[in-house]
Formats: structure tokens, C-alpha cells, sequence
């Protein structure tokens, strides 16, 4: 058998032949390509996923026990709880200069919504200096191998569509001063789009419309890569996972890390108390004795303005897509080589070659795609932990040009943050009338991991003032 007809018998089988009807215009190595990809698919497991999330569209089920999730409060509630952040803090300290923790960062996407081309990860966010954002978590990370004196393995997730230009981004920047083997770079899986008709899209006459499955795709990309295995030979047991839009966070924190080692959780999370019943963050729940995230698009109004007796929120606890995984959990899930996530069904512009030949740039949404979110995996752990965190401290996502959770924003709160520490420091910062900075201060990452890091460069550096309308790069 000819590999058209071993081909033509599988998609035909799926009813998805439509795949195959320029074959006879292609080269070799066209073929080969679009033989790969057809070859990659679960044909039975893909008509099961066209018929549950493009030719109907699934609805979110409201479990009827639903109720907010429980976490530790940002400040302890009492001298008990006290000790227990400063022992999980000391542990997470511990763990830290025992080399048992690694970075990992999800950083498939494009600058497309900020007007950028390129990797969303080499786009230029700081204030003063145009760092770009994989900068800050390159710098971050070689200081918190400084200081707790283990260098931090760095895991970086990049799509098909990037990988080449995020390696490249690197090797141009010497690795921002890491050594090129502590950054381990892994692609992530793939999903074809669908028409709104159930068949697969074609994005030129020998590709298939491929895009990421979704961050939940992360946790399988790991085990096909070898990750696993590296962390497995390093003594590596925890993952702290962010997004590569929130240069914020901290890269690793030793009372995260610590608390989610004494609770003995397979994945934790941080938790930022909701500005509002609707904002845009999922929410933290339980039910049936399991923490899941709710999507905020699916959590019914009546529940997402519920409050507490004390007029606080019910659902107060929203997501910033901040983990800490253990490795042993991932093992777990992704035995076998395969992982069973819940699908997010996301209606999209697809373009798409047509009958004809002719590439097709829909105006309007015209297909589906299919992503898994990591947080799915969240109900599958034995034990989890929610952690409230600082939304000044630890949450600045660079997803648009302007207004909310935007590159503006972002470079607001970057130096809010840098003020706050250097104030603590003993510095004085000048402030407008309304508080806010009336200056721009930018403090390097290689210099400043922590509050104690920047009130050491204050008294090394005799910093006392910063100067009103000042614009300085701190390194």
C-alpha cells in the first residue's frame, strides 16, 4: 500500500479526506510534512472532540455543593499561623540551597497584541532600561542562584511558531549571563483547528492549521522532552511555574516553596483577592471535597456577587496563573506518555486554504480550537495549597498597549514595586500629590531579588534620595 492510500484510508475514515485533495500537487518533501501531521492524530479521539466541543458547544457544569476555596491569608491570622509562614519560609530557604527547585515559564505566545513582532518574551518592558521580559527572569534567576548559592535550572516552554526565534533570542544575549546549560528549552504540543462544519482546516496545501494546546499542554511537553528525566538526575522535585506576561512575579519564593513542602501538596497556587465580582481572573473553588479553578466566563453571576456576612466577597479568590508542582504529580499524570485534560473550546479567525487552492482570511470567527489550561490538573492532586499573595507585589501582566493589564501598567507597578523596596530601604522616593511615583526607577534584577537585597544596594551604594522626575536604571 502507497502512503496516499494508507493515508487516504485513515482520513477517510474520520470523514476528514478533504486533507489529502491536493497531494498530487506536492513536492516530496511536502508530503512527508503533511503525512507527519496527519500521522500525529488520534483520528477516533479527535471525532469524539469535533462532535462534544465544534458541533455543539459544551457548557460548564455548576457542581450544586460549589463553594470559595480555602488558602492562607497574606498576613497570618494568628501567633499559630505566624510561625508556620516563618518555619515554611526557612524551609522554602532550605530547599532552595539543596538545588531541589527549578524555574519553569510557559512563553509560546507572540507580541501580536502589543503591535510587536516577535516572541512575546523578547518584548521590551522596562521602564528605564527596555529590559526585555525574559531578561528580568534571566537576571532574577542567576541572583537567586547567588544568593542561595545552587544554580536554578530554567525550563522555558516556546511553541513551534517561536522556538527558533526564542533560541536565537538567547544565544544574541549570551543567555543574559546564565550558562546556555542551566536554560532547557521544550515545544508544546500542537492541536488542528476545525470549521464550524467539523472538518480540519488546512493552512496552506501541505500543512494542517496547527495550534498550541494550551498551557496544559505543558505537563505532557515535559515528560516527551526529557525534562522530567533531567530534573529526576538533578535531585530537582518542585516546579515553580509562571507566565512569561508577568514580569512581577517573583521567580521563586521560599514561603510558597516552603509552605507547599510542609503541606505536603501536589500543586499549589497563588491567589489574589478579586477587585470585583467580574474581573477577568479564574476563580478558586471546591467542590466534592477537590479545588478546581471556575473560568470567570462561567461562574454564574448570582455566585460571583454572593458575599460573606461581613460584605466581602464569597469568590474572592482569583487566579494569576502562579504555580509551585511537584514532580513526582507530573510523573504521575503524564505516565504512559499520554495526560486526559479537560478541552476549553475557543472560537477563533482562522485562516484556511479553500477547495480552490486559495488562502482564506476570515473577518469574522469561521473554526475552533482546542486548549487544555494547566489548572485542570488541579482536582487530579491529592493534596493542594492556595497561598494569598501581594497583587503589587507579585501580579503585572503585559497582555495589551494600554489600560488594564497592559504594557503601560506594567511599568507602573514595576516602579511601584522598586520604589516600595528602596523606601523600605530608608530611601526617599518622590511621590505626586495622589502617591504616586514622581519619578522612573528601574532596579536590576542581578542586583535586587528581595527587600533585603535592595536595602543592601541602598547602603552600599549611599542611595539616601531619588530626585523628583528623575530616570534612573539602578544596576
Amino acid at each position: 500500500m502507497d502512503a496516499y492510500q494508507k493515508l487516504l484510508n485513515i482520513t477517510a475514515a474520520a470523514g476528514q479526506d478533504q486533507l489529502l485533495r491536493f497531494w498530487n500537487e506536492l513536492s516530496a518533501a511536502e508530503k512527508d510534512e503533511l503525512a507527519g501531521q496527519i500521522e500525529a492524530i488520534d483520528f477516533p479521539e479527535m471525532t469524539n472532540l469535533i462532535r462534544d466541543y465544534v458541533l455543539s458547544k459544551p457548557k460548564t457544569a455548576i457542581p450544586d455543593d460549589l463553594g470559595p476555596a480555602p488558602y492562607f491569608p497574606l498576613k497570618p491570622r494568628d501567633a499559630e499561623q505566624a510561625a508556620l509562614y516563618k518555619r515554611a519560609a526557612e524551609r522554602g530557604v532550605e530547599l532552595l540551597k539543596a538545588g531541589k527547585v527549578s524555574c519553569l515559564t510557559v512563553a509560546g505566545g507572540q507580541g501580536t497584541r502589543l503591535g510587536f513582532d516577535g516572541p512575546k518574551g523578547t518584548y521590551p518592558i522596562g521602564p528605564v532600561s527596555g529590559r526585555p521580559l525574559f531578561a528580568y527572569f534571566a537576571e532574577s534567576i542567576r541572583r537567586a542562584g547567588e544568593k542561595f548559592g545552587r544554580p536554578l535550572t530554567w525550563y522555558i516552554m516556546t511553541s513551534l511558531l517561536n522556538r527558533e526565534a526564542t533560541e536565537a533570542f538567547f544565544k544574541e544575549n549570551g543567555f543574559f549571563g546564565l550558562a546556555p546549560e542551566q536554560v532547557f528549552f521544550f515545544t508544546q504540543g500542537t492541536m488542528p483547528a476545525c470549521g464550524y462544519d467539523g472538518k480540519l482546516l488546512l493552512a496552506s496545501k501541505s500543512s494542517l492549521s496547527l495550534s498550541p494546546d494550551g498551557h496544559g499542554g505543558t505537563l505532557l511537553a515535559l515528560r516527551k522532552s526529557g525534562a522530567l528525566d533531567r530534573m529526576a538526575a538533578e535531585g530537582v522535585d518542585y516546579l515553580s511555574y509562571f507566565q512569561v506576561d508577568n514580569p512581577l512575579v517573583p521567580v521563586v519564593s521560599p514561603l510558597f516553596l516552603g509552605l507547599h513542602d510542609l503541606e505536603q501538596s501536589e500543586m499549589s497556587a497563588i491567589m489574589l483577592a478579586k477587585t470585583g465580582p467580574f474581573e477577568k481572573l479564574g476563580n478558586f473553588c471546591v467542590t466534592n471535597g477537590r479545588l478546581e479553578i471556575i473560568e470567570y466566563s462561567d461562574l454564574p453571576a448570582a455566585l460571583a456577587e454572593s458575599r460573606n456576612p461581613d460584605g466581602s466577597l464569597r469568590f474572592i479568590a482569583g487566579s494569576p496563573a502562579i504555580h509551585m508542582i511537584s514532580r513526582s504529580f507530573i510523573e504521575q499524570l503524564t505516565a504512559g506518555g499520554s495526560l486526559k485534560l479537560p478541552w476549553h473550546r475557543a472560537d477563533k479567525k482562522v485562516p484556511y486554504v479553500d477547495d480552490t487552492g486559495c488562502l482564506i482570511k476570515p473577518d469574522a470567527p469561521n473554526a475552533v480550537k482546542l486548549e487544555s489550561f494547566i489548572f485542570d490538573a488541579m482536582p487530579l492532586a491529592k493534596r493542594t495549597m492556595v497561598l494569598e499573595g501581594d497583587r503589587s507585589s507579585v501580579f503585572a501582566p503585559t497582555k495589551n498597549p494600554t489600560g488594564v493589564d497592559s504594557v503601560e501598567s506594567c511599568r507602573e507597578m514595576l516602579i511601584e514595586r522598586d520604589a516600595k523596596r528602596l523606601e523600605a530601604a530608608g530611601v526617599r522616593i518622590p511621590r505626586t500629590a495622589d502617591g504616586r511615583v514622581d519619578a522612573k526607577i528601574e532596579l536590576s534584577p542581578l542586583a535586587v531579588f528581595d527587600d533585603e537585597d535592595a536595602a543592601a544596594y541602598a547602603a552600599s551604594h549611599g542611595l539616601t534620595e531619588i530626585a523628583r522626575g528623575a530616570e534612573l536604571s539602578l544596576d
